[in-house]
């Protein structure tokens, strides 16, 4: 049931796109999940009309218990998932920035340092600024991710600080 859990706030954050949800209902298939509309949804191709792709893969959440977060939970998982990606190496200050395609609410101090600190990034910043920039970056990304407790609703063990 994780991946779907995880899919939910992926898919409000609108980093999940309808694409992507036939294969995720057939690995949820697989992982022994089951209800109409997921066996249905992925047996669809994957260029499947993306409004009936969505309207399935939202009944199929439905089916199984498996509830949509709202807008600001979504946003956080996003905020705390990007933190997790840069204080691992999966991506880079760049990525980060490039990736908050959404409006997110900060409800900690690391969360609202974060997200500020990734709005400071502008495609005009200096060859001399942009190594502080990436630096302030990172210390927020570590230290939001060893501060949160959304670690479980990204998929993510705590951090370890070391």
């Amino acid at each position: 049931m994780d991946r779907l859990r995880h899919s939910a706030w992926q898919y409000v954050a609108e980093v999940l796109h309808a694409e992507e949800l036939p294969m995720l209902a057939a690995h949820a298939l697989v992982d022994g999940h089951d209800s109409p509309s997921l066996r249905e949804l992925a047996g669809l191709p994957r260029r499947s009309d993306a409004s009936e792709v969505r309207e399935l893969y939202v009944q199929a959440l439905h089916e199984l218990d498996v509830p949509l977060p709202d807008d600001v939970a979504a946003g956080r998982c996003l905020l705390v998932s990007l933190a997790f990606g840069l204080a691992e190496g999966e991506l880079s200050p760049k990525e980060v920035a490039d990736r908050m395609s959404m409006t997110v609410t900060a409800l900690s101090e690391e969360e609202a340092r974060f997200l500020s600190v990734a709005a400071d990034y502008s495609e005009w910043l200096g060859p001399t600024d942009l190594p502080g920039w990436e630096r302030d970056l990172r210390t927020a990304a570590h230290a939001l991710a060893a501060s949160t407790d959304l670690a479980p609703s990204i998929g993510r063990p705590g951090m370890r600080v070391t």
